[in-house]
């Protein structure tokens, strides 16, 4: 067992199934580990469960928070949890010294009782090393709720994606390897010039209308709304919307329903459908990141 972690104390509040991944990662590399929003029997030998986010991070040196985070009254994301994990200010006020915050993306709540108290927040839903490798399980899982909401096959279908960022890049990738004929919407004339490359078209926002006339999947990854009701009355009523986008989302879900048309928030989609390969993920980056941090901000020296 690596001791590279031993004595640094880790809260790991709320999540789903990558956590326990990471978990018994950390256990592994000799933190002392203190879990809420779990059951007991869930969680692996060697970590402390506790009932709240008051008894986990007590002292804690790092706190962990799931990608999703949290909403905006602090309720972390704990799809476990019997009761509601809350991220207050006495959590806050209890915690370590210097301590470290991780979190997928941060309220403006927690950035400025980060800010309050002397602690770093890292951000790293939009760091490379995690976002790149989430983008697999979430192209896969958007490529599964195609298939499974159309009655058509990708091969030969039209899609559209809006958004060209990592995930979409990846879906495109994806979708270009079963046939399917790709449209990427996106304004960044690096990224449309990226998605020509990859044998995509190419198109603006204002040629959404005349998309929807044809378009069989249209996938959003802009977390802004974008597919609006006066972009979405063009659509056919066949046409399947998948938003992938943080909620709530880029589509207008009311003005969907109202035209019939199918649409879909599916944010989330690692932990959903590829929970142990989107846990390995951050078992892989999670503690590096712990490690840098810590050597930076406390002048830890750690034996790999």
């Amino acid at each position: 067992m690596s001791s590279v972690l031993s004595g640094i104390k880790i809260a790991v509040i709320g999540g789903d199934d990558r956590e326990l991944i990471l978990i018994a990662e950390l256990v592994k590399m000799g933190a002392t580990v203190t879990v809420a929003g779990f059951p007991r029997e869930m969680v692996g030998h060697g970590a402390l469960v506790v009932n709240s986010p008051i008894e986990a991070c007590k002292e804690a040196e790092v706190a962990i928070l799931p990608l999703p985070g949290t909403n905006p009254q602090g309720v972390v994301r704990a799809i476990y949890a019997e009761n509601p994990m809350v991220l207050t200010e006495e959590v806050m006020s209890l915690m370590a010294e210097k301590a470290l915050i991780i979190i997928g993306s941060a309220r403006s709540f927690l950035k400025e009782s980060v800010a309050r108290h002397g602690f770093t927040l890292v951000e790293v839903g939009e760091m490379d090393e995690l976002a790149i490798l989430n983008s697999i399980p979430s192209a896969e899982g958007a490529l599964q709720i195609a298939m499974e909401e159309t009655r058509i096959t990708i091969h030969g279908s039209q899609c559209c994606i809006v958004g060209f960022g990592r995930v979409a890049i990846t879906l495109a990738h994806m979708l270009k390897a079963m046939g399917a004929e790709v449209t990427v919407v996106a304004r960044n004339r690096g990224q449309l010039a990226r998605a020509y490359e990859m044998g995509c078209m190419r198109a603006g926002y204002d040629n959404l209308k005349q998309i929807m006339n044809y378009a069989d999947i249209v996938f959003n990854t802009v977390p802004s709304l974008v597919l609006t009701r006066e972009i979405l009355q063009h659509a056919r009523q066949e046409t399947v919307v998948i938003d992938l986008a943080s909620q709530p989302g880029g589509t207008d879900f009311e003005a969907a329903n109202l035209f019939g048309i199918k649409a879909i928030l599916a944010p989330g989609l690692p932990g959903k459908v590829a929970p142990v390969s989107a846990g390995k993920i951050l078992a892989e980056v999670i503690p590096t990141l712990i490690i840098n941090e810590l050597s930076r901000t406390h002048q830890y020296l750690f034996s790999r």
